[in-house]
Protein backbone atom coordinates (compact mmCIF):
# COMPACT_ATOMS: atom_id res chain seq x y z
CA UNK A 1 0.00 0.00 0.00
CA UNK A 2 1.26 3.47 -0.91
CA UNK A 3 1.06 6.06 1.85
CA UNK A 4 1.00 9.83 1.64
CA UNK A 5 4.50 11.14 2.33
CA UNK A 6 4.89 14.90 2.79
CA UNK A 7 8.32 16.37 2.28
CA UNK A 8 7.84 18.74 5.19
CA UNK A 9 6.71 18.12 8.76
CA UNK A 10 2.97 18.74 9.13
CA UNK A 11 2.16 22.20 10.45
CA UNK A 12 -0.34 20.63 12.86
CA UNK A 13 0.10 17.05 14.07
CA UNK A 14 -2.70 15.57 16.18
CA UNK A 15 -1.71 13.24 19.04
CA UNK A 16 -5.17 12.12 20.16
CA UNK A 17 -4.44 9.50 22.80
CA UNK A 18 -0.84 8.87 23.84
CA UNK A 19 0.17 6.02 26.10
CA UNK A 20 -1.41 7.22 29.34
CA UNK A 21 -4.86 8.89 29.01
CA UNK A 22 -7.85 6.57 29.28
CA UNK A 23 -11.62 6.80 29.02
CA UNK A 24 -11.80 7.58 32.73
CA UNK A 25 -9.75 10.71 32.04
CA UNK A 26 -11.92 11.79 29.10
CA UNK A 27 -14.62 9.83 27.33
CA UNK A 28 -13.35 11.06 23.93
CA UNK A 29 -9.87 9.54 24.25
CA UNK A 30 -9.69 7.11 21.30
CA UNK A 31 -8.53 3.69 22.50
CA UNK A 32 -9.67 1.30 19.75
CA UNK A 33 -8.40 1.33 16.17
CA UNK A 34 -11.87 2.31 14.94
CA UNK A 35 -11.90 5.26 17.35
CA UNK A 36 -8.42 6.35 16.24
CA UNK A 37 -9.54 6.26 12.61
CA UNK A 38 -12.69 8.25 13.35
CA UNK A 39 -10.70 10.82 15.32
CA UNK A 40 -8.12 11.11 12.54
CA UNK A 41 -10.82 11.89 9.97
CA UNK A 42 -12.46 14.54 12.16
CA UNK A 43 -9.10 16.17 12.99
CA UNK A 44 -7.97 16.11 9.36
CA UNK A 45 -11.17 17.89 8.37
CA UNK A 46 -10.34 20.62 10.90
CA UNK A 47 -6.79 21.12 9.65
CA UNK A 48 -4.49 18.50 11.21
CA UNK A 49 -2.15 17.31 8.45
CA UNK A 50 -0.70 14.37 10.38
CA UNK A 51 -1.55 12.00 13.21
CA UNK A 52 0.73 10.51 15.85
CA UNK A 53 -1.16 7.61 17.37
CA UNK A 54 -0.77 4.97 20.07
CA UNK A 55 -2.49 1.61 20.26
CA UNK A 56 -4.01 -0.13 23.28
CA UNK A 57 -4.43 -3.71 24.41
CA UNK A 58 -7.67 -5.28 25.65
CA UNK A 59 -7.17 -3.58 29.03
CA UNK A 60 -6.71 -0.19 27.43
CA UNK A 61 -2.97 -0.10 28.13
CA UNK A 62 -0.27 1.07 25.73
CA UNK A 63 0.99 -1.68 23.44
CA UNK A 64 3.64 -1.99 20.75
CA UNK A 65 2.08 -4.52 18.39
CA UNK A 66 3.21 -4.86 14.79
CA UNK A 67 -0.02 -6.63 13.82
CA UNK A 68 -2.18 -3.88 15.31
CA UNK A 69 -0.01 -1.16 13.77
CA UNK A 70 -0.37 -2.66 10.30
CA UNK A 71 -4.15 -2.89 10.67
CA UNK A 72 -4.37 0.67 11.96
CA UNK A 73 -2.25 1.99 9.10
CA UNK A 74 -4.37 0.15 6.55
CA UNK A 75 -7.63 1.49 8.03
CA UNK A 76 -6.25 5.01 8.33
CA UNK A 77 -4.98 4.98 4.76
CA UNK A 78 -8.46 4.12 3.54
CA UNK A 79 -10.09 6.84 5.64
CA UNK A 80 -7.55 9.70 5.40
CA UNK A 81 -5.33 9.00 2.36
CA UNK A 82 -3.83 12.51 2.41
CA UNK A 83 -2.88 12.55 6.09
CA UNK A 84 0.63 11.72 7.31
CA UNK A 85 0.49 8.63 9.53
CA UNK A 86 2.99 8.30 12.37
CA UNK A 87 3.30 5.30 14.67
CA UNK A 88 5.12 5.42 17.99
CA UNK A 89 7.92 3.41 19.56
CA UNK A 90 7.39 4.90 23.03
CA UNK A 91 8.56 2.48 25.72
CA UNK A 92 6.56 3.80 28.70
CA UNK A 93 8.69 1.60 30.92
CA UNK A 94 7.22 -1.53 29.29
CA UNK A 95 9.41 -2.10 26.25
CA UNK A 96 13.11 -2.48 25.60
CA UNK A 97 15.08 -0.86 22.77
CA UNK A 98 15.19 -4.23 20.98
CA UNK A 99 11.38 -4.45 21.08
CA UNK A 100 11.15 -0.89 19.81
CA UNK A 101 13.51 -1.72 16.94
CA UNK A 102 11.54 -4.86 16.07
CA UNK A 103 8.34 -2.85 15.70
CA UNK A 104 10.06 -0.37 13.39
CA UNK A 105 11.49 -3.13 11.17
CA UNK A 106 8.32 -5.23 11.06
CA UNK A 107 5.93 -2.36 10.33
CA UNK A 108 8.14 -0.15 8.12
CA UNK A 109 5.59 2.65 8.55
CA UNK A 110 5.30 5.88 6.56
CA UNK A 111 6.14 7.80 9.72
CA UNK A 112 7.55 6.89 13.12
CA UNK A 113 8.43 8.75 16.29
CA UNK A 114 11.52 7.64 18.19
CA UNK A 115 12.64 9.04 21.53
CA UNK A 116 16.39 9.15 21.06
CA UNK A 117 17.09 8.71 24.77
CA UNK A 118 14.70 5.74 24.96
CA UNK A 119 16.21 4.01 21.95
CA UNK A 120 19.80 4.68 23.08
CA UNK A 121 19.70 4.84 26.91
CA UNK A 122 23.47 4.37 27.08
CA UNK A 123 23.87 7.57 25.04
CA UNK A 124 26.47 5.70 22.98
CA UNK A 125 25.07 4.67 19.57
CA UNK A 126 25.88 1.08 18.63
CA UNK A 127 26.08 -0.48 15.17
CA UNK A 128 22.61 -1.89 15.82
CA UNK A 129 21.25 1.60 16.49
CA UNK A 130 22.93 3.05 13.43
CA UNK A 131 21.60 0.24 11.22
CA UNK A 132 18.02 0.94 12.34
CA UNK A 133 18.13 4.62 11.48
CA UNK A 134 19.91 3.96 8.19
CA UNK A 135 17.35 1.31 7.22
CA UNK A 136 14.35 3.49 8.04
CA UNK A 137 15.85 6.43 6.17
CA UNK A 138 16.67 4.33 3.09
CA UNK A 139 13.13 2.89 3.08
CA UNK A 140 11.60 6.36 3.10
CA UNK A 141 10.14 6.28 6.61
CA UNK A 142 9.86 9.78 8.02
CA UNK A 143 11.46 9.63 11.47
CA UNK A 144 10.47 12.30 13.97
CA UNK A 145 13.11 12.40 16.68
CA UNK A 146 11.57 13.03 20.11
CA UNK A 147 13.78 15.24 22.28
CA UNK A 148 12.94 15.77 25.94
CA UNK A 149 15.95 17.95 26.69
CA UNK A 150 18.20 20.07 24.45
CA UNK A 151 21.10 17.69 25.17
CA UNK A 152 19.21 14.94 23.32
CA UNK A 153 20.19 16.75 20.13
CA UNK A 154 23.86 16.10 20.89
CA UNK A 155 23.11 12.37 21.00
CA UNK A 156 21.06 12.57 17.81
CA UNK A 157 23.86 14.44 16.06
CA UNK A 158 26.38 11.80 17.13
CA UNK A 159 24.13 9.03 15.81
CA UNK A 160 23.49 10.69 12.45
CA UNK A 161 27.16 11.57 11.99
CA UNK A 162 28.24 7.99 12.68
CA UNK A 163 25.60 6.66 10.31
CA UNK A 164 26.42 9.24 7.64
CA UNK A 165 22.75 10.24 7.64
CA UNK A 166 21.91 13.72 6.39
CA UNK A 167 20.90 16.40 8.88
CA UNK A 168 19.10 18.32 6.16
CA UNK A 169 15.37 18.35 6.85
CA UNK A 170 15.61 16.30 10.06
CA UNK A 171 12.20 16.07 11.75
CA UNK A 172 12.27 16.80 15.49
CA UNK A 173 9.74 17.20 18.28
CA UNK A 174 10.71 19.17 21.36
CA UNK A 175 8.76 18.08 24.43
CA UNK A 176 8.30 21.10 26.67
CA UNK A 177 7.35 20.01 30.18
CA UNK A 178 6.27 16.57 31.37
CA UNK A 179 3.24 14.45 32.23
CA UNK A 180 4.29 14.55 35.89
CA UNK A 181 3.44 18.24 36.11
CA UNK A 182 6.81 19.76 35.22
CA UNK A 183 6.05 23.27 33.97
CA UNK A 184 6.01 23.81 30.21
CA UNK A 185 8.21 26.89 29.84
CA UNK A 186 8.16 28.47 26.36
CA UNK A 187 11.56 30.03 27.06
CA UNK A 188 13.07 26.56 26.83
CA UNK A 189 12.39 26.37 23.09
CA UNK A 190 15.35 28.63 22.11
CA UNK A 191 17.65 26.28 24.03
CA UNK A 192 16.68 23.48 21.65
CA UNK A 193 17.22 25.78 18.68
CA UNK A 194 20.68 26.68 19.94
CA UNK A 195 21.55 22.99 20.03
CA UNK A 196 20.26 22.55 16.48
CA UNK A 197 22.51 25.35 15.33
CA UNK A 198 25.54 24.11 17.29
CA UNK A 199 25.18 20.66 15.75
CA UNK A 200 24.65 21.93 12.18
CA UNK A 201 21.10 20.68 11.77
CA UNK A 202 18.78 22.04 9.12
CA UNK A 203 15.76 20.75 11.00
CA UNK A 204 12.01 20.82 10.54
CA UNK A 205 10.77 20.98 14.12
CA UNK A 206 7.67 21.12 16.25
CA UNK A 207 6.80 21.34 19.94
CA UNK A 208 4.27 19.77 22.24
CA UNK A 209 3.51 20.98 25.75
CA UNK A 210 1.29 20.35 28.75
CA UNK A 211 -1.48 21.94 30.77
CA UNK A 212 -2.30 25.61 30.99
CA UNK A 213 1.14 26.63 29.68
CA UNK A 214 0.62 24.70 26.45
CA UNK A 215 -0.81 27.57 24.43
CA UNK A 216 2.08 29.91 25.30
CA UNK A 217 4.52 27.25 24.08
CA UNK A 218 2.57 26.81 20.85
CA UNK A 219 2.55 30.56 20.24
CA UNK A 220 6.30 30.72 20.90
CA UNK A 221 6.97 27.87 18.48
CA UNK A 222 4.97 29.48 15.69
CA UNK A 223 6.70 32.83 16.28
CA UNK A 224 10.05 31.05 15.76
CA UNK A 225 8.90 29.35 12.53
CA UNK A 226 8.24 26.03 14.22
CA UNK A 227 5.25 23.73 14.06
CA UNK A 228 2.99 22.14 16.66
CA UNK A 229 1.71 18.82 17.92
CA UNK A 230 -1.48 18.99 19.95
CA UNK A 231 -4.12 16.64 21.29
CA UNK A 232 -5.20 14.67 24.31
CA UNK A 233 -1.84 12.90 24.63
CA UNK A 234 -0.37 16.03 26.19
CA UNK A 235 -3.22 18.37 27.08
CA UNK A 236 -7.00 18.19 27.17
CA UNK A 237 -7.38 21.94 27.56
CA UNK A 238 -8.77 24.38 25.02
CA UNK A 239 -6.90 27.67 24.47
CA UNK A 240 -9.30 29.36 26.91
CA UNK A 241 -8.41 26.90 29.66
CA UNK A 242 -11.63 24.89 29.53
CA UNK A 243 -11.67 21.13 29.02
CA UNK A 244 -11.86 20.33 25.32
CA UNK A 245 -14.94 18.33 24.30
CA UNK A 246 -12.83 16.27 21.87
CA UNK A 247 -9.63 16.35 19.83
CA UNK A 248 -11.04 17.84 16.64
CA UNK A 249 -12.67 20.79 18.41
CA UNK A 250 -9.28 21.55 19.94
CA UNK A 251 -7.59 21.39 16.53
CA UNK A 252 -10.09 23.88 15.13
CA UNK A 253 -9.70 26.28 18.08
CA UNK A 254 -5.89 26.22 18.07
CA UNK A 255 -5.71 26.60 14.30
CA UNK A 256 -7.99 29.64 14.41
CA UNK A 257 -6.17 31.22 17.37
CA UNK A 258 -2.75 30.87 15.75
CA UNK A 259 -3.96 31.73 12.23
CA UNK A 260 -2.58 28.49 10.80
CA UNK A 261 -4.13 28.43 7.36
Amino acid sequence: MSFYQPENLPKIMIAPNGARPKKKDHIEVPVTIDEVVETAKLCFDEGAEGIHFHLRDEKGDHILSSEMCLKALNDLQLSVPNMHLQVTTEAVGRYSPSEMRNLAYEVAPPGISIGIREMIPSRNPTEEDIKLYQSLTENGTKIQHICYEPEDLDLLSDLLNKGKISKDGTWCLFVIGHYSGKISDPNKIPLFLDKLNNNNFNADWAVCAFGKEEIDCLKKAISLDGKIRIGFENSMLMPNGEIAPNNHTKVKAVKELLNLN
